[in-house]
């Protein structure tokens, strides 16, 4: 299993693009200098009203699929 550790900041508004599918994948810059893609939709559980801020670790399998996301800072 491969992980990609980013941070980041989305607005509250920023976020309800995303959720309402005018926007289906987030573009980040990981820790490590690679840009990731990713579906929005997997940030739904750490949404709050300001947004999303933080560290996370996302997990993929050995052919890229999506595993789990776990906020770490």
């Amino acid at each position: 299993m491969s992980v990609i550790q980013v941070d980041l900041l989305i607005s509250a508004e920023e976020y309800q693009r995303l959720y309402a599918g005018a926007v289906r994948d987030v573009l980040a810059y990981a820790r490590d200098g690679r840009r990731v893609r990713f579906p929005a939709r997997i940030l739904q559980p750490f949404v709050t009203h300001s947004g999303i801020e933080g560290r996370f670790l996302i997990h993929f399998s050995a052919d890229n699929k999506f595993q789990k996301i776990e906020r770490v800072g």
